[in-house]
């Protein structure tokens, strides 16, 4: 089964001639490699030892988190939580998003 954007789509662990799959790996690594860095800030690059980046069998970049402890996905979710709502406050007191009024790249 396939979601709307790809990322279920089976690895591609067998390669179709004319599909991007370096480009599409790059872009999963770029995102991995950032969601690590912001990670390790918090001490959790040991809690998410399987992070990695993978393509699919469309060439669309994935990112892996591998196999988590129950308390790790908690932290995770509680930092996500914590950062959408200072997002939501910062944009409630008038301030531009982030990356300015003129950033059209949110898609």
């Amino acid at each position: 089964m396939t979601d709307p954007k790809g990322v279920c789509a089976r690895p591609a662990d067998c390669l179709t001639p004319g599909v991007a799959y370096v480009r599409g790996w790059a872009e999963g690594k770029r995102a991995a490699d950032g969601l690590a860095e912001m990670l390790s800030a918090f001490g959790l690059e040991v809690d998410l030892p399987g992070l990695k980046a993978d393509v699919n069998v469309c060439g669309n970049g994935v990112v892996i988190l591998g196999a988590v402890r129950p308390d790790a996905a908690r932290l995770l979710a509680d930092l996500l939580t914590t950062g959408l709502t200072a997002e939501m406050a910062w944009q409630e007191d008038g301030r531009p998003e982030r990356g300015g009024a003129a950033d059209s790249s949110a898609a």
